[in-house]
């Protein structure tokens, strides 16, 4: 668990922002990657949202290998086998109730588990996760409850996602326990449909400019 939980926390490193992404036509996915990653973000999360979600993860592996990608929206322990026969090199959750949380703690990629709530976040550390998704992260309490929670979990780094965009994202990256943010200002719906990826390139290099603060 060490190693992955140190995998998750490089990932998650590599960018300030982590576009999550609901993706309804799979042959877009390969320029979508290549406008993310030529941006400046390599890390993108794939929610399971679509039937077109699966093939997408392929697609983007196979073609654009120095893409991270996640598998966001992982809601059942039968989904870890085909998103990771599918190539995601980790996998994210909304939330993650007990059965989920064990299932993922044997699975074969890293996991960033989500959470809402301290009870949550310390069943999840508990289980051996210590870089958490916090979701919805701004309905949730947003930068107040991550600096509320970071006095009595010190060793826990968040991804808080749901809610955020290019203005309130820099309030989130300031705090010492977020590695990264998640969302899904940069691939608006409208752009996906359209191929305007040009659009999604120029809301990306924004993402991308933003800082984190330093942490371990």
């Amino acid at each position: 668990m060490r190693e992955k939980n140190g995998l998750v926390r490089d990932y998650a490193r590599l960018a300030p922002v982590i576009p999550v992404v609901t993706i309804e036509d799979a042959r877009a996915s390969i320029d979508l990657a290549h406008a993310l990653i030529g941006a400046g973000l390599p890390v993108i999360e794939i929610t399971l949202r679509t039937d077109a979600a699966l093939d997408a993860i392929a697609a983007i592996a196979k073609a654009v290998p120095e893409a991270v990608i996640a598998a966001g929206t992982v809601l059942h322990p039968s989904q870890i086998g085909e998103v990771v026969d599918a190539g995601a090199k980790f996998i994210v959750t909304p939330g993650t109730p007990r059965e989920l949380a064990e299932a993922l703690a044997e699975a074969p990629v890293p996991v960033m588990p989500g959470c809402a709530t301290v009870s949550e976040a310390m069943t999840l550390a508990n289980l051996g996760f210590d870089t958490l998704k916090l979701f919805p992260a701004m309905a949730s309490g947003g930068a107040a409850w991550l600096k509320g929670i970071n006095g009595p979990l010190p060793h826990l780094r968040f991804c808080p996602t749901g809610g955020v965009d290019l203005a309130n994202a820099p309030s989130l990256l300031s705090l010492p326990n977020v590695l990264c943010v998640g969302g899904t200002w940069i691939t608006p719906k409208k752009a996906l449909e359209d191929g305007d990826f040009a659009m999604i390139a120029r809301l990306a290099r924004e993402a991308a400019a933003l800082r984190p603060r330093a942490v371990d």
